[in-house]
């Protein structure tokens, strides 16, 4: 295998399961608000695909470390290809009936029970393939998140087309085979570091390797501080794809402005990764989040008012760009300052965290929805989040972004 070939091959499995997750993001609310037309239902599937990450991710992060990275993605893409196929399977068996609100909200948490373990498999896996192919840290870490980004430019895109000539059901086929690409992908990858981990790792069982995880992130103030402004722009910020967009292009039954709206997003992330891989070179990390955390929260501020679609996108073009560079920077923190033997359970532990808020997003955003519209309640999201980008300025433990790896953080 060449020496760029374990990090073209996680790049390929990260694509296809994230190709695999954009796809359904635009068919499980489709789906549910065909049948009901009710935000509150798309809100409950919502929830149900967040509600479990903030445990699953955590687990995800033991069996990492415990079972080996390669292993844990293969089963968990197998998993989630698993929950997806489930809909147009038991739609044969049973008739497009039988996929209610409550199979739907069954089969999206058991995908976002499964997906966890997979994407934090293949991040435990990029400091070694980045190495490998002579890559930065950075340079890597921008072209995995800009892989991801890729796939929800094809994912929802796709799924917004699929949608519109095949039907929602009959899409999650195409899911189903998007897990499975990443788990050949995967199969076929040989990095040292990615097979089973030292015996000796596993001491004190998964439950103790969760609280060591929790316990060491805790005293880190910088990742304790990007843990806490992740969750709050998550559960400000989640609510907006998952419930408010799709309730306002399905109230127009326009399923591909949907997917138009989604890629948008997903290119200026694209581009906005890509990117950071040459901006690392001249700016600050600190400047970079900051930056990011103000914009989203002035475009969501002017995207709550409903303009005409051209502007939508571009808004949305504009959040991609500026957000593209934060994960590539949370990556690098987390990889730089956890242990090796560690990775698995911080990178776990900071995914937890970050998708805590969700579920609370979704419930408060349906109901408003609902019975506010989608005005106030894109209002009631991006106000506050104004307020957290004005915050992260005096943030002190930000300014240690730019240190050195494995520098002295702890408080």
């Amino acid at each position: 295998m060449s020496r760029r070939g374990p990090l073209l091959l996680i790049l390929f499995a990260a694509l296809m399961a994230g190709a695999g997750n954009g796809i359904s993001m635009v068919a499980f609310p489709w789906l549910v608000l065909q049948h009901t037309g009710s935000a509150l239902d798309a809100s409950v599937v919502a929830m149900a695909g967040t509600l479990p990450l903030l445990a699953a991710t955590l687990i995800a992060g033991a069996a990492v470390d415990f079972l080996g990275r390669r292993r844990v993605s293969m089963i968990s893409d197998a998993l989630s290809a698993l929950s997806v196929a489930t809909v147009p399977v038991l739609a044969l068996l049973f008739g497009a009936q039988a996929v209610n609100v409550a199979v739907l909200a069954g089969l999206a948490a058991l995908g976002a029970f499964f997906d966890p373990a997979g994407m934090t498999a293949r991040e435990t896996m990029l400091p070694e393939a980045a190495q490998r192919a002579g890559w930065t840290l950075d340079h890597a870490n921008s072209f995995y998140e800009a892989a991801f980004n890729l796939a929800y430019i094809v994912g929802p895109g796709i799924g917004g087309l699929l949608i519109a000539t095949l039907g929602g059901i009959n899409t999650m086929w195409v899911t189903a085979g998007a897990f499975m690409l990443s788990i050949v992908a995967i199969a076929v990858l040989r990095l040292e570091g990615a097979g089973t981990p030292d015996p000796s790792a596993r001491d004190g069982g998964v439950w103790a390797g969760i609280v060591e995880g929790l316990r060491f992130v805790w005293r880190h103030r910088v990742l304790r501080t990007l843990a806490f402004v992740d969750l709050a722009a998550t559960g400000l910020y989640m609510p907006m794809e998952s419930v408010l967009f799709p309730k306002y292009f399905t109230d127009r039954d326009e399923p591909a402005q949907l997917g138009w709206v989604l890629m948008a997003l997903s290119i200026g992330g694209l581009v906005g990764a890509l990117g950071y891989a040459v901006l690392s070179r001249f700016t600050r990390r600190r400047t970079v989040m900051m930056t990011a955390v103000l914009t989203l929260g002035v475009a969501m501020t002017i995207i709550a008012f409903l303009p005409p679609l051209p502007l939508i996108l571009v808004l949305c073009a504009v959040v991609g760009f500026v957000y593209g560079p934060i994960a590539p920077i949370y990556n690098y923190v987390m990889q730089t300052q956890a242990p090796p033997h560690l990775r698995g359970r911080v990178v776990g532990v900071m995914g937890s965290l970050a998708y805590a808020a969700g579920p609370l997003g979704l419930v408060v955003a349906g109901p408003l929805a609902d019975s506010a519209g989608l005005h106030a309640t894109f209002l009631a999201l991006s106000l506050p989040m104004l307020v957290l980008g004005v915050a992260t300025v005096f943030l002190r433990p930000l300014r240690e972004l730019d240190h050195g790896p494995h520098a002295e953080q702890n408080s």
